[in-house]
């Protein structure tokens, strides 16, 4: 594992704020139960968030040796943008700037691949602007996946009930739809 360049620092903190907004300082300074920061690293063009003196005992195992460490949040693609994947739902979810409620009768849509309609929204977080990144959760506050806003709060609306207003990005059912390759190298 390698720290990352100062141009994937970038990218990636480019596609974190888009989710979690002036929070996303948040991730970096995180001291919940010890005093240890967390860092960013990159092993196969997957990015990992690890805390810092696991990443520092990780330097240790050869680099062919070493599958994974904490918590994958993505990969660079060969384009070099960078996708996120289901598994950072847990570290953007707590910080996440805005969010959509999906009522039951939407959850199973969403989780078997469709966008979020306006249909099945319960509550949508205040001046959402469009193309903006949205973390969806269920009326129990569970995080169910996240997307990105079709059209703004106040647009939404003033939509017809099978409008999109938020395209699905990942969801929680990638877990068993993508089991086979999600954690593929």
């Amino acid at each position: 594992m390698r720290p990352l360049t100062d141009t994937e620092t970038q990218t990636l903190f480019t596609k974190l704020a888009n989710y979690t907004g002036r929070s996303l300082t948040h991730l970096l300074t995180d001291t919940t139960s010890t005093n240890d920061r967390h860092v960013f690293r990159i092993q196969n063009s997957r990015v990992y968030y690890v805390r810092s003196s696991l990443a520092n005992l990780a330097t240790s195992i050869a680099r062919p040796n070493l599958l994974s460490l904490g918590t994958c949040l993505g990969k660079f693609t060969k384009t070099g943008k960078f996708r996120l994947h289901i598994t950072a739902l847990d570290v953007i979810a707590p910080h996440a700037r805005y969010k959509v409620w999906v009522k039951p009768n939407g959850e199973m849509p969403f989780l078997y691949g469709g966008n979020v309609v306006k249909a099945h929204v319960g509550r949508w977080s205040e001046d959402a602007p469009e193309h903006q990144g949205v973390v969806v959760c269920g009326m129990d506050d569970t995080p169910l996946g996240f997307g990105v806003t079709a059209r703004s709060t106040a647009e939404v609306k003033r939509l017809e009930p099978t409008g999109v207003t938020c395209f699905r990005q990942a969801d929680i059912g990638e877990y068993l739809r993508d089991e086979d390759t999600l954690f593929a190298t």
